[in-house]
């Protein structure tokens, strides 16, 4: 069960804090859980983790192929391995380790990719995965997630851990803004609907959760009414959930802070062409590198905004007729 929390505003707490800690429990109680690392432990977190468990943490150094070959390793003899790196490095840079080492092997890989794309902001282009999703849900049997907010991390990070198989989790490092409150709980494969309407319906993951529901304040002033659904889990997508927002409102909108091309709003037009074919309108990276910058700057330079939500959002509804 989850619902919505009274305020939406910037977390206190960093992701990546509310990651470790998550991770750190699951050590304590399992000592199959270990924590792999490519030298970046201070920026993705995990440095507590070293610290208070050494003997379940391994520091690969710069060699983020041969991390996931340990990894693999560390599978097939029981443990739990969690992987993490830059979400550049944890999948374009090991995809061949991955596919062959954890998939092919059907092992049991978790790996956390952190910088989230414009959430990469000063560290730059070559830093900046638009792509990383996409990659990773190319792969057979890999499920692929986005958390929202502090709050849906610690309600997955254990089911990601005692569920058997290979896992790409992608994290702002950073704060976010809070979205769910404490209580909240998430099943892994299941949308959550944070708000109804008839118009259109707005999916979204990560930070364009927070754009899509103030488009959804911002178009309901327009007397359009807007479905809003967080769909974290981008492989296994929730088809039903897809399917029945289409029945519902015969337009969609998929927003994503990643490349339009193979991430959500792919795993969309998919469900929607072999099922239930609707006007479907894109939010996203349209098909470019990323730049240096700030936050703020990148997503309006790259169009992931409630403003752009809400115009796709007329776009589709108008197609409707």
């Amino acid at each position: 069960m989850y619902r919505l929390a009274k305020e939406h505003k910037e977390e206190k707490e960093a992701m990546r804090d509310v990651y470790c800690n998550a991770l750190m429990q699951l050590a304590e109680k399992n000592p199959a859980v270990i924590s792999v690392d490519a030298d970046v432990m201070h920026s993705m977190g995990t440095l507590e983790f070293h610290k208070n468990y050494p003997s379940q943490a391994i520091n690969c150094g710069i060699q983020e192929a041969n991390a996931v070959g340990v990894c693999a390793g560390l599978s097939v003899t029981g443990f739990i391995p969690f992987f993490h790196t830059f979400s550049t490095f944890a999948t374009r840079r090991v995809y061949d380790q991955v596919f062959l080492s954890c998939a092919y092997s059907g092992a049991n890989v978790k790996i956390v990719g952190g910088d989230a794309g414009v959430t990469t902001a000063v560290n730059g282009g070559t830093h900046m995965p638009f792509e990383d999703m996409g990659i990773m849900r190319n792969i057979p049997g890999m499920t692929v997630i986005e958390p929202t907010d502090s709050t849906m991390l610690r309600s997955i990070v254990p089911q990601i851990a005692n569920n058997y198989g290979n896992y790409y989790m992608r994290l702002c490092r950073r704060s976010t803004m809070k979205i769910y409150d404490d209580s909240s709980e998430f099943e892994i494969g299941k949308a959550a609907i944070l708000k109804e309407g008839e118009d259109v319906t707005i999916f979204a993951n990560g930070i364009m959760v927070h754009e899509a529901l103030k488009a959804y304040v911002m178009l309901e002033k327009q007397k359009i009414s807007a479905r809003v659904v967080d769909m974290f889990t981008i492989k296994p997508v929730d088809a039903d959930c897809i399917i029945e927002s289409a029945k519902l409102t015969g337009a969609v909108v998929a927003v994503e802070n990643h490349n339009i091309i193979n991430g959500l709003g792919s795993a969309v037009a998919e469900v929607l062409s072999e099922n239930y074919p609707v006007p479907l309108e894109r939010v996203g990276v349209l098909d470019e590198f990323g730049e240096v910058g700030d936050q703020n700057y990148l997503m309006k330079r790259y169009g992931l905004t409630a403003e752009e939500i809400c115009r796709k959002s007329i776009k589709a509804i108008e197609r409707k007729k």
